[in-house]
């Protein structure tokens, strides 16, 4: 039987233009409770970002939907995820590609992600402890990147990881952005604000 908690939460994803049927699907068969430690599982199904460990927080279900339906996603895609934090976007990715290959900054986080998926039998995803901001040039190019993070500035060395006609959809200046590789040209689309922790662009080093 599927949670009282989890349909409301489609139902309003879909009255806030949420139209991507196997997203809308991805995100009912996943709980976001899996991904969030027991005493917050009242909390699981509310539009709000809540913490994980390592002081970091699993994005709003709304803001999640916004940045993968935003990617046009289809089932031959190969796709980078820059931060894998708790895995609940990771989980609902593998749902709808061929691959995820996710970069967590986060050692702990990411073995907890690790766990999480091979317990609901996930295996399409590769999950990398490393610098989000160098992208993963051993696996590209990458039909999709999506990052869960703030830029101040267009990622130019995840740019430079699309396939050709591969898509990037990223929060630069606080602005929902895609940027679509065209040969040796890039298209920047610029869709509506979008608030995300900005990432720290200096740091190369991580726990």
């Amino acid at each position: 039987m599927i949670d009282p908690g989890l349909i409301d939460l489609i139902m309003r994803l879909r009255g806030s233009g949420i139209s991507d049927n196997n997203l809308l699907g991805a995100m009912e068969s996943i709980s976001r409770k899996h991904f969030l430690p027991s005493d917050l599982w009242d909390l699981a199904y509310h539009e709000q970002a809540l913490p994980i460990a390592c002081g970091q927080e699993i994005s709003a279900p709304l803001t999640i939907a916004l940045l993968t339906q935003s990617l046009e996603l289809f089932t031959v895609h190969r796709v980078l995820e820059i931060g894998s934090g708790s895995g609940y976007h990771t989980a609902i990715l593998s749902l709808m590609a061929n691959h995820v290959f996710s970069i967590e900054r986060y050692n702990s986080l990411a073995n907890s992600a690790k766990e999480k998926l091979n317990f609901l039998g996930i295996q399409n995803f590769t999950i990398l402890h490393d610098d989000g901001n160098h992208g993963m040039s051993c696996e590209a190019p990458f039909d999709r990147i999506i990052a869960t993070c703030g830029f101040s500035s267009a990622p130019e060395s995840l740019i430079a990881q699309l396939a050709h006609k591969g898509k990037l959809v990223a929060v630069v200046n606080n602005i929902l952005t895609i940027f679509i590789q065209q040969y040796d040209t890039v298209e920047e689309k610029k869709l509506f604000p979008l608030s995300l922790p900005l990432i720290e662009m200096e740091k190369s080093k991580f726990l």
